[in-house]
Order: structure tokens, then C-alpha cells, then sequence
């Protein structure tokens, strides 16, 4: 882009800056939701709770099938791996 260009974007240019650490901030987010050894402390601090009598055994199910959900997609995002529906028969 020209000189004119960047002029007549000048005022812009905050709402650009906002929109690039919204940016960032969305990517650290799916970042820490997203990594294998959090995934994996939330399965053993569920495990805990089932040990302990603080959830039974119907919530530590539904809960552990959305981690290791969770988990699966995270290792498909980290090999690049499609998932299903994305050229890959499920």
C-alpha cells in the first residue's frame, strides 16, 4: 500500500491495533485449552474427584469424554492430522 494509503488508514490504525491482540489473545487461549499436559492434569484432578465422592460416576463419564475429546483434537492440531468432516471419513 502507498504512502496515500497508509495516510487515509491513520485513523484506523487503533482498531487495527485492537483487532491484533484480539488476535493474540484468542491464540493463547486455544493454546492453554488445547495442550496436552493441562488436558491431562483436568483427567487426573476428575479421577480424584470420582475417588473422593465429589461427582459420581455419570458426570465423570460426560466429563472425561469431553476431555479426551479435547485431548484427540489437540493432537490432530498438533500433526496437522485432519479431523472428521474435514477430509477425513469419521
Amino acid at each position: 500500500m502507498g504512502l496515500i494509503g497508509e495516510v487515509l488508514l491513520l485513523p484506523v490504525a487503533p482498531v487495527r491495533g485492537v483487532g491484533w491482540v484480539l488476535r493474540q489473545v484468542v491464540a493463547e487461549a486455544e493454546r492453554q485449552y488445547y495442550d496436552p499436559a493441562a488436558i491431562q492434569r483436568e483427567l487426573s484432578d476428575l479421577a480424584d474427584q470420582l475417588d473422593n465422592g465429589l461427582i459420581d460416576e455419570a458426570e465423570f463419564d460426560r466429563r472425561e469424554d469431553e476431555l479426551l475429546d479435547r485431548l484427540e483434537i489437540a493432537q490432530r492440531r498438533r500433526t496437522g492430522t485432519p479431523g472428521p468432516g474435514r477430509g477425513r471419513p469419521a
